[in-house]
């Protein structure tokens, strides 16, 4: 990863077209901080948030994990004119557009930024909440089925 490009920081501020959120397949993988915060946010068992919110998602070696659900339109299962669980949102989402894929270089940034509005602009965000969002995004382990199964029975 060339973080050389964005030492000097980069622009990032949410435009609320909710392009990330939404208007194409994709995935809102859950981990067990991201879990937790929902149900609280919701008032809900886990069990609840999980048969209303969420769906089993392949993931890496065709494992399945925890992920939110979408709407026909693939718009997420939390966006209404924004993001209804917003100060619980999932680490996936508070920490776009810093995704370590999206930040490898400076190439990489600038064809993201064809589709989001927001990064370019704005707010500059430093390189130490860059790395904290791209280390807190890389560290951010969806939950198995087996996990999720283990934790409503331990509720």
């Amino acid at each position: 990863m060339d973080n050389q490009f964005y030492k000097s920081g980069l622009n990032f501020e949410c435009q609320r077209c909710s392009f990330c959120c939404g208007h194409s397949p994709g995935f809102v993988y859950l981990s067990s901080r991201d879990l937790t915060e929902l149900c609280k946010f919701f008032s809900l068992s886990i069990k609840d948030f999980v048969d209303k919110y969420c769906r089993w998602a392949d993931y890496y070696y065709g494992e399945q994990v925890l992920a939110l659900l979408e709407k026909k339109n693939y718009d997420c299962i939390l966006w209404q004119n924004g993001c209804s669980a917003y100060t619980a949102r999932p680490i996936q989402c508070s920490t776009y557009p810093f995704w370590s894929w999206m930040i490898k270089d400076k190439h990489m940034w600038d064809e993201c930024a064809k589709e989001c509005p927001g990064m370019n602009k704005g707010k500059t965000w430093s390189f130490e909440q860059i790395e904290q969002n791209r280390k807190m995004y890389e560290n951010n382990k969806p939950l198995t089925r087996e996990q999720v199964l283990k934790l409503i029975e331990e509720e």
